[in-house]
C-alpha cells in the first residue's frame, strides 16, 4: 500500500514539476502517409481477397518514443489485381514468359504489437517492392555491430532504445538468377522452386515469402501523450554534432532521369536523434529541406545516372511549437547542413553512395560474361554439320542439342521446344538471343538513380556554421 502511494505521489510531483517548468503534453502520433515497412511471412497468391500476413521490419517512432516495435504483425487482404504495363508484358514475352501476368495491390487492416495489443488501421493500396527480406536463421550467430549512441532512442526519460537497421536484401530478379545463387543461403528449397517456375512459359503467380512492402497509413495512429519539460529540450533544434548520423524518410521522389540542379528536396526525421548527454536534438517528424546539387541522366553503353543533393535547413514539428520557438537549425545559403550517408534505391539498378554524398547507379561487371556465353550458344545452334552431329541429312534430326540451346537462349523453354521443328529456327533463335544479350548488356542505357517517396536514408551532419574549420 505504501509503495503504491509512493508511486502516486511521485507521479503527482513529476506532473507538478513539469507544469511549473512550463512543460506541456506532446501527442505521440504517427501521421497519415507514414509507411509501415513490412515483409511477408508466407507466400501470397496474386488473387483478390487473399489474406495477407506480414511483420514490421523496422520500428516506428512518434516524437521520441518507439510506438510500433519491429516484429509487430500486420494483417490485411489483396485488395486489387491488375495487369502490368504493356512494355513490361512485352519484355516478359520476349524472354519466353507467356503467363498473363498480374500485379497485386495489398491493404493492411490491423496490427498486433508484441505485447498482444491489437490496433485497427488502414493502409493505402500498395504494390510489392522489388526486394526480398530474409529472416536470419536462429542457428546463425548475430554479427557484432558497432554501437552508435547518437542514434539510440532512449526517450526523454530513457525508456526506449532505437533498434532500426536497414536489412533490405538486394533486388531479386528470378529470371536472371543463376542456379548457384538460388541454392545458397536461407530458404534454399523455396528459392529453387521459384527459379524452376520462372523458367516455364506458364506458371502460377504469387509473391514470395519475405517480399517487402512500404504501406502508407491512410489515417494517423495515436499512442497517447507524454509530458515534456523545457529543461529536457536544451538541445532541441540545435545542429547535431559533426559526423553524427540520423535516419530520415524522403518526402520528394527523385530520379536522375528527370531531376535538375536546384530542385527542392524534402525529408522528415524517421527516428529521434539525441546528443551525447541524452538530450533530445531532433525529434521524429522534424522536416529537412534541401536542393539537388548534381543530376545526370543515364546514357547509352551503360553509362549510369548520377545524383547528389544535400540539406540546408531543419524545421521543428508543430507539436513543440511554443516550447522553444528559436529551435531551428539552418546554414548560410549554399552551405550544406547534412549530406547523404547511405540510402536504399527504388530502381532496378543498385546504387552506391560516395564520401561526398553523391549517388551513382552500379553496373555489374559480370554483365560482360553474358554476351560471351550467348555467342558460344549461338555458334552451337548454328553448327549444323551433319557428320559431327551424327545425322545423315539436313533434316530436323541434326544438332538437337544446339537447337535446344539456341531456342532456350532466344525464348526460354518455349523457344527450346519450338526450335526442334527446324535447324534454321534453332539458329535464328540463337542469334536473336545473342543480339538481345549484346544490346541489353553492352549497348543499352545504364541504370538510373531512383528514390521513391518514403525511401529511407541516412544523412551525415557537417561541421556547425559557427565552428572553426577543421584542419
Amino acid at each position: 500500500m505504501r509503495i503504491a502511494l509512493s508511486f502516486i505521489a511521485a507521479g503527482t510531483l513529476a506532473a507538478a514539476g513539469a507544469a511549473s517548468d512550463g512543460g506541456r503534453e506532446i501527442p505521440l502520433q504517427v501521421p497519415s502517409g507514414a509507411p509501415l515497412r513490412l515483409y511477408l511471412t508466407r507466400r501470397l497468391p496474386k488473387r483478390a481477397g487473399a489474406p495477407v500476413e506480414a511483420k514490421v521490419l523496422e520500428p516506428v517512432f512518434a516524437f521520441d518514443k518507439e510506438v510500433i516495435p519491429a516484429g509487430s504483425v500486420a494483417r490485411g487482404v489483396v485488395s486489387r489485381v491488375q495487369p502490368p504495363g504493356k512494355w513490361q508484358r512485352t519484355r516478359t514475352m520476349l524472354a519466353g514468359d507467356f503467363t498473363p501476368l498480374h500485379e497485386a495491390e495489398v491493404s493492411f487492416l490491423s496490427l498486433t504489437l508484441p505485447d498482444g495489443k491489437q490496433i485497427a488501421l488502414r493502409t493505402a493500396e500498395t504494390e510489392a517492392l522489388n526486394s526480398i527480406y530474409v529472416e536470419p536463421s536462429k542457428k546463425q550467430k548475430p554479427r557484432k555491430q558497432k554501437p552508435q549512441p547518437q542514434t539510440q532512442n532512449g526517450g526523454l526519460l530513457g525508456t526506449a532504445k532505437q533498434t532500426a537497421k536497414d536489412r533490405v536484401a538486394g533486388a531479386v530478379n528470378a529470371r536472371t538468377q543463376g542456379v548457384f545463387d538460388v541454392v545458397r543461403g536461407p530458404d534454399k528449397k523455396e528459392k529453387l522452386i521459384d527459379f524452376l517456375w520462372s523458367k516455364l512459359p506458364y506458371h502460377p503467380q504469387y509473391l514470395r515469402k519475405g517480399t517487402r512492402f512500404d504501406a502508407p497509413l491512410e489515417a494517423p495512429l495515436g499512442f497517447g501523450t507524454e509530458t515534456v519539460r523545457r529543461a529536457d529540450l536544451d538541445e532541441l533544434g540545435a545542429q547535431p554534432q559533426p559526423d553524427s548520423v540520423a535516419r530520415v524518410r524522403l518526402l520528394t521522389a527523385l530520379t536522375s532521369a528527370s531531376a535538375k540542379p536546384g530542385d527542392k528536396v524534402e525529408a522528415v526525421m524517421a527516428a529521434p536523434l539525441f546528443a551525447a548527454d541524452r538530450k533530445l536534438v531532433l525529434p521524429e517528424g522534424a522536416r529537412l529541406e534541401g536542393t539537388v546539387v548534381v543530376a545526370r541522366k543515364a546514357r547509352s553503353f551503360h553509362r549510369a545516372g548520377r545524383l547528389r543533393f544535400n540539406f540546408q535547413s531543419i524545421e521543428m514539428p508543430a507539436a513543440v511549437a511554443g516550447l522553444k520557438p528559436e529551435a531551428a537549425a539552418q546554414h548560410p545559403a549554399g552551405k550544406a547542413l547534412a549530406t547523404l550517408n547511405a540510402a536504399e534505391g527504388g530502381g532496378v539498378a543498385p546504387i552506391k553512395v560516395d564520401a561526398e554524398g553523391g549517388v551513382q547507379a552500379q553496373e555489374s561487371k559480370s554483365r560482360f560474361l553474358a554476351p560471351a556465353i550467348s555467342l558460344m550458344l549461338a555458334n552451337r545452334a548454328a553448327d549444323n554439320d551433319a557428320g559431327r552431329n551424327h545425322a545423315t541429312g539436313g533434316g530436323t534430326g541434326a544438332n538437337v542439342s544446339g537447337r535446344t540451346l539456341g531456342g532456350g537462349l532466344g525464348l526460354g523453354m518455349a523457344g527450346a521446344a519450338v526450335a526442334q521443328s527446324s535447324r534454321w529456327v534453332g539458329m535464328a533463335f540463337g542469334y536473336y538471343g545473342l543480339a538481345w544479350s549484346v544490346y541489353s548488356n553492352l549497348v543499352a542505357r545504364g541504370g538510373e538513380v531512383e528514390f521513391d517517396r518514403n525511401a529511407m536514408m541516412e544523412i551525415r551532419f557537417e561541421t556547425r556554421a559557427n565552428d572553426a574549420p577543421r584542419r
